[in-house]
């Protein structure tokens, strides 16, 4: 356990679980926004989370190098500065109604956060006995899940307008009233987003004056063959480390393909509303994952982690299937139950995956952070999919694929294998 000196600076690590949280969960509000603001098709606007997740593709390798060579608290100051940076550029994005713009502010936004999500995660695993790292991970992703409520109900209420016109309705509008009202629509972000600017400049200052300790990696765990400083994609040759690779790709594609297409989802399967459908998804699905976290993390006390992350994938492939073949509120709360089990799946993937590198952990790190390029990958095809079948419901046979390898991952894949190689 940390001692007391050092719990300050231990609040303000966890306190970065909730940043990237907010970034993940506020795109589901900002889809259905910007679709509207921009007018786009459902596949343009799954380009929000694709620039969201190219950049933790792009990032994650040169985050994961720049700790290795400065340490934690460096890497946590200029992720939280580029955090920052895109942030403020969310007011002139609006100004412009420009949806490349857009992109580019989720692009920085998302490079900041890569910084954070892959110092932060080695880091709390790093804090204490490597026998309970799934746990107290899990324990620290707890306070991911507040970020991950708080997101959608307060994106929800200052974002979307609730102002829903049907094409027809659009197209009997003046060139000047369609201009007015898609502006007014965009505009709608540029204080939230100065508010959450503010913020992190304050996490900016705080950083600076605190003294952040560095955790030493135990370099027991690593075979004799391996050499600890060697900083490269040999890493992967751990077999368990490339299927948590794998079966982070899959998660996180599965996670932000549920979430991000659930606004449009309740309307096609229940009539919801959009304001409605965004505060369910908050008070619901993500207190649902919060509350999943707690939960998830006293069952590992009893039960091996692997075997639960198996069991919660088998769940929510179930759900899945429910939704994909019922409509009203059998499918709308089949959806909005399979946050809670996906809980614990990033946290333990990512304890599972790295179990044992020692040194390498660092750039081991870096590799699952990259893998989550999933979740820009999943929602592009879901938006393929409903453009293609007029139908947003038919495209959640993609996150049920997803959590196929999750499964497979929780039954074998983690397992570690050691190394017979002769030098």
């Amino acid at each position: 356990m940390p001692k007391n000196k050092y719990l300050f600076p231990l609040i303000l690590v966890i306190s970065l679980f909730f940043l990237w949280a907010f970034l993940h969960n506020i795109n589901p509000i900002l889809i259905p926004h910007l679709k509207k603001a921009c007018q786009l098709s459902d596949t343009q606007s799954s380009f929000i989370d694709a620039s969201v997740y190219l950049a933790y593709f792009v990032i994650a390798i040169p985050a994961g190098l720049f700790m290795h060579k400065y340490g934690y608290k460096r890497g946590i100051i200029l992720g939280l500065i580029l955090y920052a940076i895109g942030a403020i550029l969310f007011v002139p994005a609006a100004s412009e109604r420009n949806y490349t713009f857009f992109l580019v502010a989720l692009f920085v936004i998302a490079s900041g956060a890569t910084f954070l999500e892959a110092i932060a995660n080695p880091y709390i695993a790093g804090l204490g006995d490597k026998d309970t790292s799934a746990r107290r991970l899990n324990f620290a992703q707890s306070f991911n899940g507040v970020g991950s409520f708080i997101a959608p109900i307060i994106g929800g209420q200052v974002i979307l307008s609730g102002i829903e016109h049907t094409p027809g309705e659009l197209k009997k509008m003046s060139a000047t009233g369609l201009a007015s009202y898609l502006q007014s629509e965009a505009n709608t972000v540029k204080i939230p987003y100065l508010i959450i600017a503010g913020g992190v400049i304050v996490l900016i200052i705080l950083f600076l004056f605190t003294h952040i300790p560095e955790v030493k990696e135990d370099d027991s765990a690593v075979d004799a063959h391996t050499p600890g400083t060697d900083f490269s994609i040999k890493v992967l040759k751990h077999q368990h480390l490339s299927m948590a690779v794998l079966a982070q790709f899959f998660y996180v594609g599965a996670q932000v393909g549920v979430g991000s297409f659930f606004i449009r989802y309740a309307k096609y399967v229940a009539g919801t509303s959009e304001k409605n459908a965004a505060f369910m998804w908050g008070s619901i699905a993500m207190v649902g994952f919060m509350v999943g976290r707690f939960v998830g993390t006293f069952l590992m006390k009893y039960i091996n982690p692997a075997r639960l992350l198996s069991f919660y994938a088998a769940m929510n492939i179930l759900l899945i299937l429910v939704a994909l073949n019922t409509k009203g509120d059998v499918a709308l709360y089949s959806i909005l139950a399979v946050p809670f089990f996906m809980s614990i799946m990033y946290p333990t993937i990512f304890a599972l995956g790295i179990k044992g590198l020692g040194k390498e952990t660092k750039i081991a790190s870096s590799f699952l952070v990259m893998s989550i390029i999933g979740g820009g990958v999943a929602p592009l095809l879901m938006g393929l999919i409903s453009d293609w079948t007029g139908s947003i419901q038919n495209a959640y046979i993609i996150p049920c694929v997803c959590f196929v390898m999750v499964l497979y991952f929780g039954l074998k894949g983690h397992k570690v294998t050691h190394h017979n190689t002769t030098g």
